[in-house]
């Protein structure tokens, strides 16, 4: 057994805390074991002695006379060093300190916090929490929690195939209660709060390998890594609800690129490549955990609908396509057998609408289901029906659930009417493995969780030839030098000290340029004049007396006029370098539309990132225009990823624009930072 394991697993668990007096917190997981049949030993601490519910209190850990698996730390703050050093010494195997006053109160907190993480590894201890209610469930029936959900006598224990992992204790709990009055079969919860040691991460990677647990629910307020995320993904699904979507008091850094690669963009897309679906709230992420509980895969996303109601299925159709599935297209064998049995007045298309003649002919929903499951271009199928009562609603569920286990595909229920119609209506389509749902946006939200989770493409690492990477300061000049060495194209360009300079670079440049200010700091130089375009040996010196003013160098370049303007860009996160792709030029801040990916990425990621976008439509060609060379820029990003793979940690590269031409690209300004010059800015902007 994993240490960690003994958060839903522990055959011994000691109460550090532990009191008679009733209501108190140190008494209520005594309480919770015992009232649940807890199967393991159980160890109150208290240096008074004495006895606890009947129990003998040791007056240390010490005095236990053997390790436990799992102590529940349930004293002051000021006293919670010394119990956790209790622990370590007597090689308990996971801590769960309860206590508040930590890295929450602030810096004085942090310290003593990162004190106990210390001890704790001094001592091969896993640390959960501070500022924890700890966890619940398993085969063992722990309750290692003093949370009031299970002072109710109604709260059953935790049972089913699906985990509950929260940073947030309250809203863990919260969310627990909410599974089991809705019948979610969450077998385990587990709350991480401080996460000083333990994070949700590390505990959904173990209850992934738990051969009990088929799937995972998480609630986190921040995402520190996802790589051991993603390996647990692609082995059982998880849901994610990720506070802090608000770019509410964030500022960008300074380039294009890492205003467009907001924090929570970059969560986003890093979820999905990992094959992790996220969910908005807690009810869809109880809803995902209710589907996810068949044990249905979804890895297509064309969905069939059939309904007693028209307007039901008109809302399936309109959540279908604002969550991005498709409404299935059913082949004309299935609409012709369709025909045959629905009503004139109905419908036989998708959606399937059977109209109240469900009522007058009690085969007719079976029937049209079953003709549905049959279709090969149908993936899941929503069954949305209205006001039936008693054997009606037991005759749908137990066809649902035929169909669902002879075809494989997921099955979900919309019922919109009141439970009191048919109050075992939901009991029995769940028996059936068929989640029921209030509405038919919230079935279509989670069969999207369910889709997302069941396709995952492994990142492919990068390959090709390696560049060098620009020093700190790097100029506009030498890093598209850089560049072209690499085989990526760059116009030619000619550094210039004079007027004179200036006109001969113009000629050898194609005898029509852009001229730049090349100046120190200046990241934006078309905010400040610093980019003049068409220049001709005529105004060249004109143009060099204007832009050498601005106190910097002049760069002549060759002018590529036209093309679609893209905005590419490397930029460091939390989480790993992350790639940029969207609108760019003059646009970029007034369209901001930009996809983002982890890096590393293959062709096909970056394929997937354009068409994500406005670029997917403008490189086509829009209103009449040429298409422009979509292959050449995908060539581009690609030797960008490869080239840059090996360059300093935190660096950020911002090419903006890329011109794409009918006929190639080129990569017309570029701006370097090095991790450290990133780190300043940022310092500097406020993060």
């Amino acid at each position: 057994m994993s240490s960690l394991q003994a958060l839903w697993s522990a055959d011994s668990i000691a109460v550090i805390g532990a009191t008679e007096r009733p209501g108190a917190m140190g008494r209520l997981p005594i309480e919770y074991l015992q009232k649940y049949e807890y199967q393991g030993f159980i160890a109150p601490v208290n240096p008074k002695g004495g006895q606890v519910l009947g129990l003998p209190v040791f007056t240390s850990m010490a005095k236990i006379g053997k390790p436990v698996d799992l102590a529940l730390v349930m004293v002051p703050a000021a006293d919670v060093l010394a119990a956790v050093t209790d622990c370590g010494q007597a090689g308990t195997s996971v801590c769960i300190v309860m206590s508040s006053g930590f890295a929450e109160i602030g810096a004085d907190g942090v310290i003593v916090q990162d004190e106990l993480v210390r001890v704790a590894r001094a001592h091969g201890m896993r640390l959960v929490g501070p500022n924890c209610i700890g966890a619940v469930g398993g085969p063992s029936r722990v309750l290692a929690t003093f949370s009031p959900v299970f002072s109710s006598p109604a709260t059953p224990i935790p049972a089913g195939n699906i985990a509950l992992v929260s940073q947030s204790g309250a809203l863990g709990f919260g969310a627990l209660s909410l599974g089991i009055e809705r019948g979610v079969p969450i077998g385990v919860a587990v709350t991480t709060g401080n996460e000083a040691d333990v994070t949700a991460v590390d505990v959904a990677v173990q209850l992934v390998a738990d051969p009990t647990v088929d799937a995972v629910l998480m609630y986190i307020e921040s995402l520190g890594e996802i790589d051991s995320l993603s390996h647990a993904a692609a082995l059982k699904p998880i849901a994610v609800v990720k506070a802090g979507r608000s770019e509410a008091g964030a500022r960008a850094a300074a380039s294009h690129t890492g205003a467009l690669a907001s924090a929570d963009k970059v969560v986003d897309s890093a979820l999905r490549q990992a094959g992790i679906a996220r969910v908005a709230d807690i009810d869809a992420l109880l809803d995902a955990g209710a589907l996810f509980a068949t044990g249905a895969r979804m890895p297509g996303s064309r969905i069939g609908i059939v309904t007693t109601s028209g307007g039901s299925g008109i809302l399936a159709a309109d959540a279908i396509e604002a969550c991005g599935m498709q409404l299935a297209e059913l082949e004309d064998a299935t609409i012709a057998d369709l025909s045959a049995v629905v009503p004139s007045y109905g419908n036989a298309t998708n959606p399937v609408d059977v109209t109240a003649a469900v009522m007058a002919e009690p085969r007719l929903f079976e029937k049209c289901v079953d003709r549905l499951a049959a279709d090969p271009n149908v993936d899941a199928i929503v069954a949305c029906f209205a006001v039936l009562v008693g054997a009606d609603v037991t005759r749908i569920a137990r066809a649902l659930g035929v169909v669902r286990t002879r075809t494989g595909i997921p099955v979900v229920a919309v019922r919109t009417g009141a439970a009191s119609l048919a109050p075992e209506g939901a009991a029995v389509l769940s028996a059936n493995g068929v989640p029921v749902y209030p509405t038919p946006e919230r079935a279509i939200a989670a069969l999207r969780a369910l889709h997302a989770t069941s396709l995952r493409r492994s990142r492919a690492a990068a390959t090709g030839k390696v560049a060098q990477a620009p020093g700190p300061g790097a100029s506009e000049k030498q890093v598209k030098e850089i560049l072209a060495s690499a085989g990526l194209p760059v116009p030619e360009s000619v550094l210039v000290s004079s007027g004179a300079e200036a006109i001969s670079a113009v000629s050898q440049v194609g005898g029509l340029a852009v001229c730049k200010a090349i100046v120190p700091g200046l990241l934006h130089k078309s905010d400040a004049g610093g980019v003049v375009l068409g220049v001709t040996a005529q105004n060249a010196v004109d143009v060099f007396n204007r832009l050498k003013a601005l106190g910097g160098q002049v760069l002549v370049e060759r002018f590529v006029q036209g093309g679609v303007e893209v905005i590419v860009g490397v930029t460091p996160s939390a989480l790993g370098p992350v790639l940029t792709v969207g609108v760019g030029g003059v646009l970029t801040e007034i369209v901001a539309d930009a996809a983002v990916r982890l890096l590393p990425v293959d062709e096909i990621d970056v394929r997937e990132m354009i068409a994500e976008t406005a670029l997917a439509p403008m490189l086509a060609g829009a209103r009449g225009a040429a298409p422009s060379d979509l292959d050449a820029l995908v060539r581009v990003v690609v030797r960008l990823v490869e080239c840059t793979r090996e360059w300093p940690t935190g660096f950020e590269l911002d090419l903006n624009p890329i011109a794409v031409l009918g006929d190639g690209c080129w990569i017309l300004d570029a701006m370097y930072a090095d991790g450290l010059h990133v780190d300043s800015l940022q310092r500097a902007e406020g993060q």
